[in-house]
């Protein structure tokens, strides 16, 4: 019988060719199997290459004998073995890598990742310059950092609140307190510099003393307008002391309104450090014990007034410092032009002893700059008969809302952005979705200037008044505002419209009528 045609790539190739040519001697390695050669009569034949030819494709997995299921199985063992060893290795070189990576950001000393002029900061808090100068530090000589028993850099509890009020004196002055982002550090990182923690459930690694992820950073800086530093091309700088603390007050700030909810302060911490999902678990709540704790210690060895006043000498005053106590740092020219022009403010700044150029802000005990009734009222009445006279808004109702929003305050209070309490990405959204763009926007700083506060509450006021295609009732305005359109009631925003009524009455003029209007449109 004829050996039926192979296909070249066929296995048995080599066999046939061992069986048409029996001179050639075969090696053991090219001899057929017996066990898949079968008899003419479709029988299992003895096995002789002799005597049979391989015909018909070979048997079926689920057709071996125990001998060959037994080296398959050992097979498998043997590749999932070397595949496991290959993920272990894997994950070494990993590690290595992280390991250089987490060298390439160490730093020896203070003037590494801080700059000239925040050393110069640091060096006049008098607690500071005390605490380095008996460690043996000398001004204008590079500062070590504190180090521990293993040799990992540290901040002192000193060092961690100098840091702290400056961060909320530059960035969140009048909405954060200084000593909740000192508690804070303490319990996420113990106030070490090169602290990494790998979270399994979000799958990122928080880093730094404030254990800020570098996409929670991100997101706060392209979301939120954080940008005072950019770390987009260089997340290293999360390790900066400066910048980790900017970036995770900015995440606190967010916390204490997130999800359209006032959150508490102990709402606020347990989700810092545990999570939002568990800030009401039973689990969290030895973290806010602790914090309580600490917090109460800082406020026992460190005064608040060192934390509120870092630069009292006016001639030592930075660049970003004199941004919170003058108005021409804040202000366009235009626009002090036209509060120059504005003959009550002109009245109360001359008898003050402004002059031009040279106008300061009003501040509180605290040092925090805020605006005299006249300034917001002035302020409103500029943007609206600049920009929004035609929409009827009333300046009255725009510095009552101030006054509920901010207190006046120039940053704002607690969660809320500036004077009108106009977040970042409501103010984006008013200006890409809405036409308004009289202000530019590039930053969540830029809503620190009172004029493009004002600016953007009273296009948000606008277009409350006409919400979902309809006029809206004075009352809906003021309680959509202050509160957001979805959250209108009675039960929960009943007090917002009162607290504007009584600061209504501060800003309407007492020679006129008032009793039958309103006075928003």
């Amino acid at each position: 019988m004829s050996c039926p045609a192979r296909h070249p790539s066929s296995p048995l190739l080599p066999i046939q060719r061992a069986i048409h040519h029996p001179t050639t001697k075969p090696s053991p390695s090219r001899l057929p199997n017996p066990r898949r050669i079968r008899a003419p009569g479709g029988t299992r034949g003895a096995g002789s290459p002799t005597a049979s030819r391989p015909r018909g494709p070979a048997l079926r997995t689920g057709e071996l004998d125990s001998r060959r299921r037994r080296r398959l199985y050992f097979i498998s063992i043997s590749r999932s073995l070397r595949r496991s060893s290959g993920e272990r290795g894997s994950e070494r070189r990993k590690q290595r890598t992280t390991d250089q990576y987490k060298m390439a950001v160490s730093f020896k000393y203070w003037d590494d990742c801080l700059d000239p002029e925040d050393m110069r900061l640091m060096w006049q808090d008098p607690v500071v310059s005390k605490e380095w100068n008996d460690a043996g530090e000398e001004q204008g000589q590079k500062v070590h950092l504190s180090r521990d028993p293993d040799g990992e850099a540290y901040l002192t509890q000193t060092e961690m609140m100098a840091v702290a009020a400056i961060t909320v004196h530059r960035h969140f002055k009048s909405q954060l307190d200084p000593y909740m982002i000192g508690a804070l550090a303490e319990i996420a990182s113990g106030r070490r510099l090169f602290v990494d923690t790998y979270d399994r459930k979000t799958k990122e690694t928080k880093v730094g003393i404030l254990q800020v992820a570098p996409e929670v950073a991100q997101w706060l800086g392209r979301e939120l307008g954080y940008k005072s530093y950019d770390i987009e091309d260089n997340t290293n700088l999360l390790y900066w002391p400066l910048v980790n603390v900017y970036f995770g007050a900015a995440y606190a700030k967010w916390l204490f309104s997130c999800d359209d909810r006032q959150r508490t302060e102990e709402f606020v911490v347990r989700a810092y450090k545990g999570g939002k999902k568990k800030a009401a678990h039973k689990s969290t709540s030895p973290i806010f014990q602790r914090y309580l704790y600490v917090k109460e210690n800082l406020l026992s060895i460190r005064q608040p007034e060192i934390c509120h006043d870092l630069a009292p000498d006016q001639e030592k005053l930075s660049s970003t410092e004199s941004q919170l106590i003058y108005w021409d740092s804040k202000v366009s020219e235009a626009d002090m032009d036209a509060m120059w022009k504005h003959p009550d403010v002109y009245k109360e700044w001359i008898k003050s002893g402004e002059r031009r150029g040279n106008v300061r802000f009003s501040h509180d005990a605290k040092n925090r700059p805020y605006l005299s009734r006249v300034e917001v009222k002035a302020v409103a009445e500029i943007i609206i008969s600049r920009h929004l006279s035609t929409r009827g808004v009333k300046p009255e109702a725009l510095a009552a809302l101030a006054e509920v929003c901010s207190m006046r305050f120039v940053h704002g209070v607690s969660t809320r952005t500036g004077l009108m309490g106009i977040d970042y990405p409501t103010a984006v959204w008013l200006s890409r979705d809405c036409g308004y763009r009289a202000y530019t926007l590039i930053s969540v700083d830029d809503l620190y200037n009172p004029f493009a506060s004002m600016y953007f509450g009273a296009s948000y006021l606008a277009w409350l008044s006409q919400y979902e295609g309809r006029e809206q009732s004075y009352e809906f305005i003021v309680q959509a505002y202050l509160g957001g359109p979805e959250n209108v009631s009675l039960q929960e925003t009943g007090p917002f419209w009162n607290q504007f009524l009584e600061s209504l009455t501060q800003y309407q003029d007492p020679k006129k009528d008032n009793n039958n209007s309103c006075c928003i449109l």
